[in-house]
């Protein structure tokens, strides 16, 4: 099965070009003002206009109200919705479209918990967690505290990067992974060079 891959924290139309073109299968947006890497609705129009069909757009949030989400919704085509705060399930499936759950990780109880209570998830993400860091930081976790079969659709975020990433495959036979900050020349304008790396070290252990 193919490894899919999402670049996250697009901000500029010619980077989710690049995206795709490396062979990103998503890239997402973030709507969390308190981010570096935030956009608002009319910048993400741009953004999602250029992509090539099969690309989706996901739209990131952190504890925002339902009014918004439904406001940017309206105006933006988004794909997919990620959560990445404190949401609870009955939230996440009120906008009638598929869902992420992030998850910080800091135990194995975080990743079963999760995949429980977020059992309507499209998918579950797993991410380094960061004290007072709602994703974003770079960081990784211990990728040895995940099960080896675990039951549900589940990404590997966090601290990845082209030279890390075959390890952490190899580690955790994550069959999807989510990069931000390890594909940037600066927070959120992304490297060309960089995307294709990733792509390059994704597809090259994917063919091994």
């Amino acid at each position: 099965m193919k490894i899919r891959t999402k670049i996250c924290g697009i901000t500029r139309p010619e980077d989710a070009l690049a995206a795709a073109e490396a062979g990103a299968d998503a890239v997402g947006l973030v709507f969390y003002s308190k981010s570096k890497r935030a956009v608002m609705a009319a910048q993400a129009k741009e953004i999602a206009a250029v992509l090539p069909p099969f690309v989706s757009v996901v739209a990131l949030f952190v504890n925002e109200q339902s009014d918004v989400i439904r406001e940017i919704l309206h105006q933006v085509p988004i794909d997919v919705i990620q959560f990445h705060g404190d949401e609870d399930d009955d939230f996440c499936r009120q906008f009638d479209r598929p869902y992420l759950k992030a998850v910080r990780v800091q135990t194995p109880a975080d990743i079963t918990a999760a995949l429980r209570d977020f059992a309507d998830a499209r998918a579950v993400l797993f991410d380094a967690f960061v004290h007072g860091s709602y994703g974003g930081t770079g960081h990784t976790f211990d990728w040895t505290i995940l099960p080896e079969k675990l039951n549900g659709h589940w990404i590997l975020s966090g601290g990845l990067n082209a030279e890390n990433v075959a390890d952490a495959l190899r580690v955790t036979h994550a069959q999807a992974v989510d990069v931000s900050s390890g594909v940037e020349s600066a927070a959120g304008v992304k490297s060309p060079e960089k995307m294709a790396a990733f792509m390059a070290a994704v597809q090259a252990f994917q063919a091994a």
